[in-house]
């Protein structure tokens, strides 16, 4: 007679191999989206097939959140997306704290709105303490992390500080702590909000933090919706798999919620036979529609956003954006894939636009990019009195 125990595990065992069936039975039955057709999706979804007219918040909740480590980046992510765009625009919405930047998605700054920070958040918050543990767990160990966190919470509440003050004033009750390991202690469990002037265009100075209750005057959000999250996802990312979506939110174990959305979703399988799930009625425009260049920011998350980034960048490339010090390089695309890094050198008198493509371009591209190039040094560059673009040779 088997015991309560062993008939669990029977249960369980079931259950994963029912999953596992349905899984493959339905990846077998699915439609197969190529990879180009995965590539139009995405580009369709994210405003780079032609620059949309939503506002700027609209816009920066149609993505979920903009990927931010530096304060720049979020300027050219919009600019390449929507029409007629100005830098004050943004800059304007963090001052009036209906955007912010707060660790967010696989615990790095991204840019968002006031309404999604109170949502995301605890949702995030599992990854993002995950993170800390695995970073000073022994550190920690027998460490009133509650007590840390408070006293944080009211210092950054008394004044914004930066983690180098905040973790030197917590150091002055932890002195047998580095100050570096107490500053990741506010950050991780409390949701600190990078205050102005960090991310106003070209004026950034130190990141200060405060809280974001104290910032918005809201508290986060007592029951936010994982499902409505990935659901935002897929609206900006898909269609993609279990394993993407774990990639963008830095979130374990999503493989249950999935399932349990599973009769709301539509799914597909790519090339290799991965099942991938999408929303019903998502825009999938055909494998040949035209894809004009565009330049991407640093950090762009949609790099950063799947577990098979092959539908965005090739893997021969990868090493080129993705740097051994954590950089992810400003690129450009050229028919809908990243062909290329970009930059631009400035002094008080001129700018230059150096374009470096991975790969000899023909001169309808060349001349296309070039033409783009010239509208991102008007946006970037609009006082300096000599403007240039310069293409050079991969390395």
């Amino acid at each position: 007679m088997a015991t309560a125990k062993s008939q669990h595990a029977q249960t369980a065992s079931n259950t994963t191999s029912n999953t596992d069936s349905n899984t493959a039975s339905n990846t077998a039955t699915a439609p197969i989206l190529s990879k180009r057709e995965l590539n139009r999706a995405l580009l369709e979804r994210q405003m780079l097939l032609r620059r949309s007219c939503l506002s700027v918040l609209e816009a920066i909740e149609k993505l979920v959140a903009i990927q931010a480590q530096a304060p720049n980046p979020p300027y050219f992510a919009l600019w390449t997306r929507l029409e007629d765009f100005r830098q004050e625009q943004l800059s304007a919405l963090i001052k009036d704290r209906q955007v912010v930047r707060i660790a967010l998605m696989r615990s790095t700054i991204h840019l968002v709105s006031a309404r999604d920070c109170l949502a995301l958040r605890p949702l995030i918050q599992p990854a993002i303490e995950k993170g800390l543990l695995s970073s000073y767990g022994k550190e920690l160990h027998g460490v009133d992390l509650k007590a840390v966190s408070a006293a944080g919470r009211a210092l950054v509440e008394e004044q914004p500080r930066t983690p180098t003050e905040l973790g030197k004033l917590l150091g002055e009750t932890w002195p047998n702590i580095d100050p570096a390991t107490l500053s990741n202690v506010i950050r991780t469990f409390v949701p600190l909000i990078q205050v102005p002037p960090r991310g106003i265009w070209w004026s950034s100075g130190q990141a200060k933090h405060t809280s974001a209750e104290a910032w918005l005057g809201k508290s986060l959000a007592a029951s936010p919706s994982l499902e409505d999250m990935l659901l935002r996802y897929l609206a900006a990312f898909g269609p993609s798999s279990v394993k993407d979506m774990q990639i963008w939110s830095g979130l374990g174990k999503l493989r249950e919620t999935v399932e349990n959305m599973r009769p709301r979703l539509r799914t597909f399988s790519d090339e290799q036979g991965n099942e991938l799930f999408d929303l019903p009625g998502a825009p999938l425009p055909p494998s040949d529609t035209v894809s004009p260049p565009r330049f991407l920011s640093e950090f762009d998350n949609m790099l950063l956003s799947y577990f098979d980034r092959s539908r965005i960048i090739s893997e021969k490339h990868k090493a080129l954006v993705f740097t051994i010090n954590g950089i992810i390089r400003a690129t450009f695309l050229i028919d809908g894939f990243v062909s290329g890094t970009w930059k631009i050198e400035q002094n008080r008198q001129s700018a230059t636009l150096i374009i470096q493509p991975f790969e000899p371009l023909s001169s309808a591209d060349r001349e296309a990019l070039q033409a783009e190039g010239a509208k991102l040094l008007a946006f970037a560059t609009a006082s300096t009195k000599t403007i240039d673009i310069q293409f050079v040779s991969s390395e």
